[in-house]
This record gives C-alpha cells, structure tokens and sequence, in this order.
C-alpha cells in the first residue's frame, strides 16, 4: 500500500491500522549497522514480500514470526553478522521488553506485540499526543487513551 507523505503523522498500512510515518524512516542501505532491530522488523512487516516470513496478526500492533529462521538471516546480512540465528535474535528481541517498545504475547509462539504509544513517548516525546491522529488511532482501537 502506498505511502502518505512524509509531512503526516501517520501512514496506512492495511485497513484499520495506522502506523506513525517516522517508524518507516528511508530505508538504510543494505549493511547498515545504523539500524535498531524494531525499526528491521517494522521495515519486514510493511513489505508484502516479506508476508510469508512474518506479518501482521491479531490486536494492533501484534506480529508473528513464520519463519524464525529466515527473519534471523535477513537480519544478519542488514547487520553484516553472518552467523545470526533466532537464539541471538530473540535475545536482542527480549532488550526491548524492558524499555516497553514491545513485548511476547502469552500463549503464542513468535508472536510480539508493538506498544507504539511507548515508541512514539520514547523516540518522539515532543509530539502533541493529546492531538495527532496517531494518538485518536490508538485510543480508537485500544478503546481508550494511551497507557
């Protein structure tokens, strides 16, 4: 799905789900050591390619690894890390845990859940929350403001 412009908050992904535009920065070039693992998995998710290996599934924000092995890979080359493997890479998962930006979904295999409001708190804590349509998309959907 296309893109809206770079000057929206938000940019759509699949009906009913809204994402902020700055979590889909210009892709780095390939070997970039520049990139965070959410960011890789955020850029995976919005690539239909990429839709058999991991995707988009239940409650807002949630996502499933279907190849575990392949996400692993595909990490490694953007990371110049050839010998990755998805022991490493859901170690590197588990970092984020505490910092909230996501977390596991109990009772599911390779399956984690983005908390974008805590990305957007964390990355962006100048925005007017109270006011973007990224913020009525979240309450929209979680049926109630921010956590």
């Amino acid at each position: 799905m296309p893109r809206s412009s770079s000057s929206s908050l938000c940019c759509s992904l699949h009906p009913g789900f809204a994402f902020p535009d700055w979590a889909y920065k210009p892709e780095s070039s390939p070997g970039s050591r520049q990139i965070q693992l959410w960011h890789f998995i955020l850029e995976l998710l919005q690539k239909e390619e990429y839709q058999g290996v991991i995707a988009w599934q239940g409650d807002y924000g949630e996502f499933v690894i279907k190849d575990p092995d392949e996400v692993a890979r595909l990490w490694g080359i953007r990371k110049c890390k050839p010998h990755m493997n998805y022991d490493k890479l859901s170690r590197a998962l588990r970092y984020y845990y505490n910092k909230r930006i996501l977390h596991k979904t109990k009772g599911k295999r390779f399956t984690y859940k983005f908390n974008f409001s805590k990305v957007v708190l964390v990355n962006y804590p100048i925005l007017d929350m109270a006011n973007s349509p990224f913020f009525l998309a979240q309450n929209h959907f979680n049926g109630g403001p921010l956590k």
